[in-house]
C-alpha cells in the first residue's frame, strides 16, 4: 500500500465505523470484492460482498457492484456496523466457566449436559443463551462467537471468538487444522497399542440424528494412543486432525471400542467377566459417553502468539477412573486365602469331578 494513501475512520457511540481510503494504485483493473479483501483482511470475502450489495461501500460516492474494476486512487468509503446475527436466541443468566479471556476471545470449560446452541428439542438454556448474557456484544458476531462444539455430554474446552477479526482467524485456523483438540476419553475393550484412524463420515442413512462411515462423506481423521490399560477398558488420549459431528464416537464405534457410557453408539452394555460389583454400578449408571476435551491449542487472532489451555477431568470420569483402577488391583479367585475359601466355594468350582454318576 503505498505512503500517501490517507486513511480517516469515524467511530460514532454506536460503534458505526466509516473507513475513508484511497485505492491502492497497484490494484488497478481488479474486481472491487477482490480488492476489499486485500485492504480489510480482517473481514472475510462473503462479509464484503454483502456490505457492498447493501450500499456500504461507496466509491467516489457512487455504490459499486462486487464485480466493477477499480481504476486506482478512487475515494472509498466504508460504512461498518455491528450486525445483529443471531435469531430469537434470548440472552439468558446461566454460569459459564471461564478459563480465559480477552478482548478477542473467551475459552470456556463446558460442563456435562450444556447444549452448545439452540435446535430442535433445545431452544434456550444454551451455551449461546450463556454467551449472550456474558457479553451482548457477541449479538454482532455469528453465533455468537461459537466456532466449533461439543456433544451436550461432552465436557470440556472450547474457544468463542468476541469479534468479526477474532472469528475470520479462528473459523481459517479450524480450516487449516492447526488447531490442537486433545481428548481423553474410556472405551470398552482393552487396547494393545494407538493409531489412526482415517474414515470418512456423514449423516446416517435412516436415523439423521446420527452420524455414520460414508465411503462418499467428508474425511475424518482421528489419532489415538493408550494412557491406560484396565480389565476390560482402556483410558486413551484422542488428538482429532478434523473436526466432524460425533468423531471420536463414531470412529471409536467402528473399530469396535465405543465410549463407555455413549447412549447412541455405544450398544448394549457390556461387563468386563470378573468385574467388582461397584465397577457393575458404575458402569450401569454412567450414561453419558466418557469423553473430555482436555487441551486446546491455537494462535491467538491478534497477537500470533501460540497459547494453549488444559483442563482437568471432571468429577464423575475421575470416580469412573477410580472404580476401574480398584477393580484391577482387587485379588483375583487365584489369589484368595484359604480361610476365605469356603467348602461351599470349593463344591461351585469342582462340585461334578466329586459327584458320584452311576
Amino acid at each position: 500500500m503505498s505512503d500517501d494513501i490517507s486513511q480517516v475512520t469515524e467511530h460514532t457511540a454506536t460503534e458505526h465505523q466509516v473507513i475513508r481510503q484511497n485505492i491502492p494504485i497497484e490494484y488497478a483493473t481488479q474486481r472491487l470484492d477482490s480488492v476489499l479483501v486485500k485492504m480489510f483482511p480482517d473481514y472475510s470475502r462473503s462479509r464484503l460482498q454483502q456490505w457492498i450489495k447493501a450500499g456500504k461501500v461507496l466509491l467516489d460516492g457512487q455504490m459499486p457492484r462486487p464485480r466493477d474494476k477499480v481504476i486506482g486512487e478512487e475515494m472509498l468509503e466504508l460504512h461498518i456496523e455491528p450486525e445483529v446475527c443471531v435469531d430469537e436466541v434470548q440472552a439468558e443468566d446461566i454460569p459459564l466457566d471461564i478459563v480465559y479471556e480477552d478482548q478477542d476471545i473467551l475459552v470456556i470449560n463446558k460442563p456435562v449436559g450444556l447444549v452448545v446452541h439452540p435446535a430442535a428439542g433445545h431452544s434456550g438454556g444454551t451455551l449461546q443463551n450463556a454467551l449472550l448474557h456474558f457479553d451482548p456484544r457477541l449479538e454482532s458476531v455469528p453465533r455468537s462467537g461459537i466456532v466449533h462444539r461439543l456433544d451436550k455430554d461432552t465436557s470440556g474446552l472450547l474457544v468463542v471468538a468476541r469479534n468479526l477479526k477474532a472469528h475470520k482467524s479462528l473459523v481459517a485456523q479450524l480450516q487449516a487444522r492447526t488447531v490442537k483438540r486433545e481428548y481423553q476419553a474410556v472405551v470398552l475393550g482393552v487396547l494393545t497399542s494407538g493409531n489412526t484412524i482415517d474414515m470418512p463420515m456423514g449423516r446416517h442413512g435412516r436415523d439423521r440424528k446420527k452420524m455414520a462411515i460414508k465411503p462418499e462423506g467428508k474425511p475424518a481423521i482421528t489419532h489415538f494412543r493408550v494412557l491406560e490399560r484396565f480389565r476390560g477398558h482402556t483410558l486413551i488420549q484422542v488428538n482429532l486432525e478434523t473436526g466432524r459431528t460425533h468423531q471420536i464416537r463414531v470412529h471409536m464405534a467402528y473399530v469396535r471400542h465405543p465410549l463407555v457410557g455413549d447412549q447412541t453408539y455405544g450398544g448394549r452394555l457390556q461387563l468386563p467377566a470378573g468385574c467388582s460389583d461397584e465397577l457393575k454400578q458404575m458402569l450401569r449408571s454412567f450414561n453419558r459417553q466418557a469423553l473430555h476435551a482436555k487441551k486446546l491449542g491455537l494462535i491467538h487472532p491478534s497477537t500470533g502468539k501460540s497459547m494453549e489451555w488444559r483442563s482437568p477431568l471432571p468429577e464423575d470420569m475421575r470416580d469412573l477412573l477410580d472404580v476401574l483402577q480398584a477393580d484391577i488391583t482387587r485379588p483375583s479367585a487365584d489369589d484368595v486365602d484359604d480361610d476365605d475359601y469356603s467348602f461351599d466355594d470349593f463344591l461351585a468350582e469342582f462340585g461334578d469331578e466329586f459327584t458320584h454318576k452311576p
